[in-house]
């Protein structure tokens, strides 16, 4: 009887948070967020481009505070800066490769641009830390649209070029060999990303991208070689992450960030030493865990792109 009634208190708690808008729109806007960081992140991680993710975001927040300056919405100066950040990117393609202290450099440069920025628009100091952090709990339903305009088209993008990005990623030789171009990959590629990161960088902010886009795919790659099952994993660990970490910011008044940072943290190391034996077979040779190929099917632990 006691825990027929601990059950229906806590399911009628669990009613009662919904009931609140702000809540309703949290779970709506990470959802959203989550599937796609989960989906475009997979991709990123397979083509070890996880430090390009990480560079976008630094470079939408000098976006977002310089469309403050002149008046407009902060989300649009974060999509316009990541997505000419990503196709620069993606256009330049080797030529990056190892350039860790000028991609430092100016990963530094755009965060100083972005207190440039707010130090002459003071008034924007407070949605600055929104934007540094995340604060998923004041989306409204205008920006829930924009997430799922930009859930859409990301999506839809991703489809389009998902078997030749798949091909240049594992073979890029053999996919130049027979006419797949690159450089198109790697620039579509990289918008992609950056349509991704603005989307995130609502929920977890522009610092902490890496919790979505990062630990849920990476966690998945740990568990499964298969391409849909990884896909589909790393959507999942990312929607129940995001979910997960704002109940328990709802109850216990943490930061929400932070909630999902912690859980993206432990998926991730739950997963190291988890995974088929297959997996654990290509990592016990020391080689990277193997990502499907194109077919979807077979894996090859050598064809890892950088």
């Amino acid at each position: 009887m006691s825990n027929a009634l601990n059950m229906s208190m806590t399911t009628t708690a669990h009613i009662a948070m919904l009931e609140y808008d702000f809540m309703t729109n949290a779970f709506m806007a990470a959802g959203i967020v989550a599937v796609v960081s989960g989906l475009v992140g997979f991709f990123l991680v397979m083509r070890g481009q996880t430090f390009a993710g990480h560079a976008l975001s630094h470079v939408g927040f000098a976006g977002a505070t310089g469309a403050a300056l002149i008046g407009v919405a902060p989300i649009w100066g974060l999509i316009g800066f990541t997505l000419a950040a990503g196709l620069g990117m993606g256009f330049l393609g080797e030529r990056i490769s190892g350039r860790d202290v000028a991609i430092g450099v100016v990963l530094a440069l755009a965060l100083g641009f972005g207190l440039l920025f707010l130090h002459y628009h003071t008034a924007f100091a407070g949605q600055a830390t929104a934007i540094l952090f995340g604060n998923v709990f004041a989306v409204d339903h205008a920006t829930i649209v924009i997430l799922a305009g930009l859930g859409v088209i990301t999506l839809i993008a991703l489809g389009a070029i998902m078997r030749p990005l798949v091909f240049a990623s594992l073979q890029p030789e053999l996919a130049e060999a027979r006419g797949v171009s690159l450089r198109a990959v790697s620039m579509a590629f990289l918008a992609i990303v950056a349509l991704a990161v603005s989307a995130c960088a609502q929920i977890v902010g522009v610092l902490l991208v890496f919790t979505l886009m990062v630990g849920p795919p990476a966690a998945a790659q740990r568990v499964t070689t298969r391409l849909r099952s990884g896909l589909l994993l790393a959507a999942l660990l990312a929607l129940a992450e995001a979910w997960c970490g704002i109940t328990i910011a709802y109850y216990t008044d943490w930061p929400v960030s932070f909630c999902i940072a912690a859980l993206s943290a432990l998926g991730y190391f739950s997963c190291l030493g988890a995974g088929s034996p297959r997996v654990r077979a290509a990592r016990h040779r020391g080689s990277p865990a193997p990502i499907p190929s194109p077919a979807a099917t077979s894996i090859s632990p050598q064809s890892r792109a950088s």
